[in-house]
């Protein structure tokens, strides 16, 4: 028998990599790290979405620099300590035939913040009590994130050029941990996302005003990282497609940025939105199933570069539909994940691409497949014979 076409589980092609299906896993924040270094929780954590079948599984924001993380739990790549517990992880995933990607992020403004399961809010006197005060930030211009958070220092451009410097780095060990796809941090209020809005950027030098102005710094940081990334391996890029508040970031800038980022070597765009704390809240967002489709799909037409679907997207079916018709390159999930890591298998089995759990690892898939057939037998011995 001819097995089903299926978009989801075509092979996807990027330079030199290739992705066994077009499923990501989006890069999910564990606040689990200690001094941005990688544990057996993120081994475990990562590793699974591998022996789940994805295509391509990222790890969380890491961190180029100490001052660059969210909270104290996030994960960090800006030393060479850094790299052997990643390079344990990278090497596992791609053991199991999934490509591993690294997300190389920088906080900004976005930092000295409480882990989400303790508030969220900026670290105060009872975080420093036990060991996790807050630290200085920086960022385009000297706006705090939000009421009673740490206000950080305007960058200058020496200070930007030793960020870049930092992304370069960060890259280059990313490379030597053996991850196949590096991603650039560009969107949910972080600080290349700063850069880009209008609503945390009010410089008035090179790096703020015009479009062309705020674009600059995600430009160079991408050319940084572009040089120290082999050249065989494919670059992403996330973005907040929009800040969904008037006078911020629009879909009609991130074309533009994403018309330029395929000029210096992005290989592919991942479109989320917001992010940008401030006016904006999740609650003032028009969230529903696939609610972020239209943005990958309109820069993917626009800009002739590859993009990847995220937001709301759990069922097979809906992410079938999404790549057949078109409207992206790949799809990305991630509570869907954690709440069944095992989701790419199962969608396999959904849509008749795998119905004897060959796509299984062979430990699970040889069990699994001799359950079935128990079961199957079962039943037709149960079922009570027609008159």
């Amino acid at each position: 028998m001819n097995q089903p076409v299926c978009a989801l589980f075509e092979p996807c092609t990027l330079r030199s990599r290739t992705a066994r299906n077009r499923v990501v896993v989006s890069p999910m924040s564990q606040y689990s790290a200690k001094e941005g270094l990688a544990n057996d929780w993120h081994f475990v954590h990562l590793g699974k979405f591998a022996l789940g079948g994805a295509g391509i599984v990222f790890t969380e924001a890491t961190a180029v620099e100490a001052r660059a993380r969210r909270t104290h739990g996030d994960l960090g790549i800006w030393t060479d300590a850094h790299v052997p517990p990643l390079e344990r992880i990278a090497n596992f995933v791609r053991s199991h035939g999934a490509l591993a990607g690294i997300q190389l992020s920088h906080c900004g403004r976005k930092g000295a913040e409480q882990r989400v399961w303790e508030g969220k809010g900026p670290l105060g006197s009872p975080d420093a009590a036990r060991g996790e005060g807050p630290w200085p930030l920086v960022a385009p211009s000297a706006l705090p994130v939000g009421p009673g958070f740490v206000v950080p220092e305007a960058l200058n451009e020496a200070g930007i050029a030793r960020i870049k410097d930092a992304f370069r780095a960060a890259a280059k060990r990313a490379a030597g941990a053996g991850f196949d796809i590096a991603e650039i941090y560009g969107g949910h209020g972080f600080l290349i996302h700063q850069f880009l809005s209008p609503l945390s950027n009010r410089r008035q030098d090179a790096y703020g005003g015009s479009l062309e102005n705020r674009m600059r710094f995600a430009l160079e940081v991408t050319d940084a990282i572009r040089e120290a990334w082999p050249d065989d391996r494919p670059l992403f890029f996330r973005c907040s497609a929009t800040d969904w508040a008037e006078g911020g970031w629009t879909l009609d800038d991130t074309v533009e940025l994403a018309r330029a980022l395929k000029t210096r070597g992005v290989d592919a765009l991942v479109c989320s939105s917001g992010g940008m704390t401030g006016p904006v809240s999740l609650m003032t967002i028009p969230q529903g199933p696939g609610y972020q489709v239209p943005f990958a799909e309109r820069v993917r037409k626009e800009s002739g570069i590859a993009t990847v679907a995220v937001g709301l997207i759990r069922e097979a079916r809906q992410a079938e539909a999404i790549l057949s018709e078109g409207r992206a390159d790949l799809v990305a999930l991630a509570r869907e994940l954690l709440f069944d890591p095992n989701w790419p298998l199962h969608a396999a089995a959904e849509l008749g691409i795998d119905p004897d759990f060959e796509l299984w690892p062979k430990p699970y898939g040889w069990w699994l497949a001799r359950r079935a057939k128990t079961l199957a037998l079962q039943n037709r011995k149960t079922k009570p014979e027609k008159k």
